[in-house]
């Protein structure tokens, strides 16, 4: 990796089509974590490239949605007819532009299915969806543990315990 870029600004938009976990998941706290994300910076980044948007800001956006929603996404940008977990929506990794989108019942139902409290899966998801929106990836097993390094180094600054320790599987992303 080359020298960290400089540090945008964050314009972060917050959108619940579902609003079953609103009063779970305040601003403030999607702001830490989005932050937290970002601070990793970009898994590659090209000499000179920090320096092309110097003025430019991060643009998050992260959208909450149904079981319906969250299916149509995954058909129509992943071929796959069931809702995800986590879809990332990258349009530049640095700043980071890119779409969030979380969909609700099926993070309900991992968090139930995997014993771990729903709001630190949200916070796991939301890690992921950030780091892949910077261009960090797992197709490969180097990646994966990369990432997931990363994933459990920013969510313990929240005292979250480790996603993968009992066998959580990577995020969809």
């Amino acid at each position: 990796m080359n020298a960290r870029p400089a540090k945008p600004a964050l314009r972060l938009s917050v959108q619940f089509a579902d609003a079953s976990h609103r009063a779970l998941l305040p601003r403030a706290l999607l702001l830490r974590w989005v932050r937290a994300a970002l601070r990793a910076g970009p898994e590659d980044t090209e000499p000179g490239a920090a320096m092309q948007d110097a003025g430019a800001a991060h643009q998050i956006t992260l959208r909450f949605v149904d079981a319906a929603e969250g299916s149509a996404l995954n058909q129509a940008y992943r071929g796959k007819d069931y809702a995800t977990n986590v879809l990332t929506f990258d349009y530049s990794h640095w700043p980071a532009h890119a779409d969030v989108v979380l969909c609700c019942p099926v993070v309900a139902q991992e968090a139930e299915a995997q014993h771990k409290p729903l709001l630190a899966h949200y916070a796991h998801l939301v890690v992921h969806g950030v780091l892949h929106a910077q261009g960090w990836d797992h197709q490969t097993e180097r990646e994966a543990q990369h990432m997931e390094r990363l994933e459990v180094a920013i969510l313990q600054r929240f005292a979250i315990p480790d996603p993968y320790a009992h066998g959580g599987d990577m995020p969809a992303g």
